[in-house]
């Protein structure tokens, strides 16, 4: 429809493409799971202050309740965090990560259980407890307890404005964030560090 000032704006153009990824490098996972810890404190107030005594910690607890578990029972791969690395490849390209934002999109094939973020189903089999020493913000060393994918694989559906981007175009990005920006724990592209070379796969086929 023709507007007053003479802009003329197209319907979008949006295209989906089923992409299989497979691990190159192991996929490790981390869901922010303190977050009813947290508001228990915050609704105590000054009383959670006072010394506590502090109980046994269980690392089989922590390990999984770092996972991101669908209500079926299935384990998946946050959408977001696919999509993230699809935007942040754009560095690579020249393309404009901020219309990249309004252009690409991961399906989900599911929810988490725990917290409702979209998940991408993850093709594995049961993952291993890894245990790694890590510094919390103060400083201070920890002990984390992750679940960790040796080998996984998914299919990833992208939708896609086709008018920004070719089917091509998506499919080679998705490359190359699989292998230069990775997913999860310990991908190359962590904010934080540069990573263990974790979390890094290849497309295998797109239709």
């Amino acid at each position: 429809m023709a507007a007053a000032s003479g802009v003329i704006i197209k319907a979008p153009n949006i295209q989906t493409l089923n992409v299989r990824i497979t691990g190159k490098a192991p996929y490790m996972q981390h869901r922010f799971s303190k977050k009813a810890e947290i508001m228990e404190k915050q609704q105590a107030g000054s009383t959670s202050r006072g010394k506590k005594q502090r109980d046994p910690r269980d690392f089989e607890k922590d390990f999984r309740d770092a996972m991101h578990t669908s209500a079926d029972g299935w384990h998946g791969i946050p959408a977001p965090a696919i999509r993230a690395a699809l935007i942040s490849a754009c560095r690579l390209v020249g393309f404009q990560m901020t219309k990249a934002k309004l252009s690409v999109f991961v399906e989900a094939d599911g929810v988490c259980v725990a917290d409702g973020t979209p998940l991408v189903r993850l093709d594995a089999p049961e993952p291993e407890l890894c245990t790694m020493a890590v510094r919390n913000e103060t400083g201070v060393v920890d002990i984390r307890a992750r679940p960790l994918w040796r080998e996984w694989a998914a299919t990833v559906r992208l939708s896609y404005d086709a008018d920004q981007f070719t089917g091509a175009d998506v499919v080679n990005l998705l490359s190359r964030a699989g292998l230069q920006v990775g997913i999860g724990e310990g991908r190359p592209d962590s904010k934080k560090s540069a990573g263990l070379g974790y979390g890094l796969f290849v497309v295998e086929t797109a239709a």
